[in-house]
């Protein structure tokens, strides 16, 4: 390729960039400390919407009695309410994460019990706390699975790799640390 049809591709690249960087909005709004609490991002791509103010019905799983939200260190919880959708795809993910006195065996009965209205609960055993949505299976199965099954934490799984709902629970001192989550995908084969 000669330079002149070189810097005409990259000057219809740029242009191109440009159109589609101007035709993007972007809507930041703020709490009454100034901290950003949502984040609204359009394109003709698709959109971001990120939200710190998560209402925990938004999950569809119950709080635990006398739990309360943990905090990440700077007074703010531990919640997001996150949707991404573009190209015939939507992916939602509502997440919270609590603290409570009682040790983790009583979160576990007590969530499996509130789980079975969603279907038959799967139980996995992890080394940590990372909440694993089972998504990168690679076949055409929609059924939940336990990505590993070895450790002290537990993760709750009911649904389906589309719609699904997640409590990880960890020990934590003579309590318990936990996480209610809620994933949902749509269109093109659900797979992230």
């Amino acid at each position: 390729m000669d330079k002149t049809k070189l810097r005409f591709s990259g000057v219809v690249a740029i242009a191109a960039a440009i159109l589609l960087l101007s035709a993007c909005s972007v809507n930041v709004r703020k709490d009454q400390n100034g901290q950003d609490k949502q984040v609204d991002i359009r394109s003709p791509l698709g959109g971001i919407h990120v939200s710190k103010g998560v209402n925990p019905d938004d999950v569809g799983i119950a709080v635990y009695p006398g739990a309360t939200l943990k905090e990440k260190g700077n007074g703010e919880n531990k919640s997001a309410n996150v949707n991404l959708s573009g190209f015939g795809y939507r992916l939602k993910v509502v997440a919270l994460e609590y603290e409570s006195q009682d040790s983790p065996d009583k979160l576990v009965a007590f969530y499996k019990d509130q789980l079975k209205k969603y279907g038959s609960v799967l139980v996995c055993h992890t080394a940590s706390m990372n909440v694993n949505a089972g998504m990168r299976k690679h076949d055409d199965s929609k059924e939940l699975t336990c990505e590993s099954d070895g450790g002290q934490n537990v993760e709750l799984k009911v649904g389906t790799r589309d719609d699904q709902h997640i409590v990880a629970i960890e020990s934590s001192g003579s309590g318990s640390n936990f996480s209610l989550v809620y994933v949902r995908t749509h269109g093109k084969d659900a797979e992230i």
